[in-house]
């Protein structure tokens, strides 16, 4: 009886490292579907969006309508920098190198989110074939005031160790938020 007890287990072993590698895969096939693209990519997408959901040719939009979109643009930045806490103050890119099918780009970024200051510079290293683009981070770095917040440099270790951006910034808000209600409670208590 235990030798069967024994084989159930090792078989739900067996179906969970199965499911643990598709898992791990299709993780890693997310992560390059959100990659960084360049300036022109993202212009002709803009365009090709317009053209399909406003009926618009190319070029053809007054100032006003401009002004408009402009309008609209500034309100879901105002809306997702209150829903993420994170405000973006400075970015520059440097081209660092181009060849035909590959592009390394140096970025500085700057910011806060709540009361947390942070700084990142990273390369992003963007190969492109005939059918996709895939992009990759490197030599990320991540500097910020850990003061108070001395448990902060492992997150930040880490994050630099993997160079998962999105996630640095899914941890940081949510991070930046609880120490901002830890903050409003112990000003409340003196």
């Amino acid at each position: 009886m235990d030798n069967n007890i024994c084989q159930v287990y090792e078989d739900e072993i067996q179906l969970l490292e199965e499911e643990i590698k598709l898992l791990t895969e299709k993780y890693e096939d997310i992560q390059q579907e959100s990659t960084f693209f360049s300036d022109e990519e993202i212009l002709m997408s803009i365009n090709s969006l317009q053209k399909e959901f406003q009926g618009e040719s190319k070029g053809n939009e007054s100032p006003s309508d401009l002004k408009a979109r402009l309008g609209t643009l500034e309100t879901d930045l105002s809306f997702l920098m209150k829903f993420t806490g994170i405000q973006f103050r400075s970015h520059s890119k440097k081209t660092v190198e181009k060849t035909g099918n590959r592009t390394v780009q140096k970025h500085r970024l700057s910011g806060n989110c709540h009361s947390l200051f942070f700084q990142l510079e990273f390369q992003l290293l963007e190969m492109r074939n005939k059918e996709s683009v895939s992009a990759v981070i490197t030599d990320l770095n991540i500097v910020m005031e850990s003061g108070e917040n001395s448990d902060v440099s492992k997150f930040v270790s880490s994050a630099g160790e993997c160079g998962n951006l999105l996630t640095f910034f899914r941890s940081l808000s949510s991070y930046a938020e609880w120490c901002e209600h830890r903050r409003c409670a112990f000003l409340h208590f003196k």
